[in-house]
């Protein structure tokens, strides 16, 4: 039996790949917390043992954190963990958000045609998976450039948060005012 893993790269280029166990599905670009990698996560998602779903888990680059002390971390984007929970958070690496949600779009866009497509992540991980679904649905990066012509189907979002919550609220209200929240 061929292996069902494999990795692709080096360092913070590298992606580490599961192939689905029967007929391909659906593909799932599953992105890392903090400080982690790629690889980490294809093992625990091997042991799941899902039927039908191709993992790709691509590891973020190592870069200096100004938010969180200046450490370099291997991370999607920049960001304060004081305030990532708060309405507005001037940290949000907007840069960043989109370089990675770019990075996702790329992966995904080389899947066959009638593949079903998603995006997950647990951490800052889960923040670029919810700000790629949010540039899916409007059509565009937060820079303005379009996205490309892919259907995401699944987002799965662990322990994160949605980077620019009230603008997203204040841009799907047709009076671009922040609809009230219970």
């Amino acid at each position: 039996m061929p292996p069902r893993s494999a990795r692709l790269g080096s360092g913070t280029n590298a992606t580490s790949v599961i192939d689905p166990i029967g007929e391909h599905k659906a593909t799932i670009v599953w992105l890392h917390s903090l400080n982690e990698d790629g690889s980490i996560w294809k093992s625990q998602l091997e042991q799941l043992n899902i039927p039908n779903i191709k993992w790709i888990c691509p590891t973020a680059p190592t870069r200096p954190i100004p938010g969180v002390a200046g450490f370099n971390a291997a991370t999607w984007c920049d960001y304060d963990m004081g305030v990532v929970c708060t309405e507005e958070s001037p940290y949000d690496d907007l840069g960043g958000l989109d370089a990675s949600a770019t990075r996702v779009a790329n992966l995904l866009s080389t899947e066959p045609a009638g593949i079903k497509l998603g995006v997950g992540g647990i951490g800052v991980g889960a923040a670029i998976a919810l700000h790629s679904a949010t540039c899916f649905a409007r059509g565009q990066y937060h820079n303005g450039s379009a996205y490309p012509p892919i259907n995401l189907t699944a987002i799965l979002a662990l322990n994160g948060w949605l980077p620019q919550a009230s603008g997203c609220l204040r841009s799907s209200n047709p009076d671009g005012q922040s609809p009230a929240v219970s």
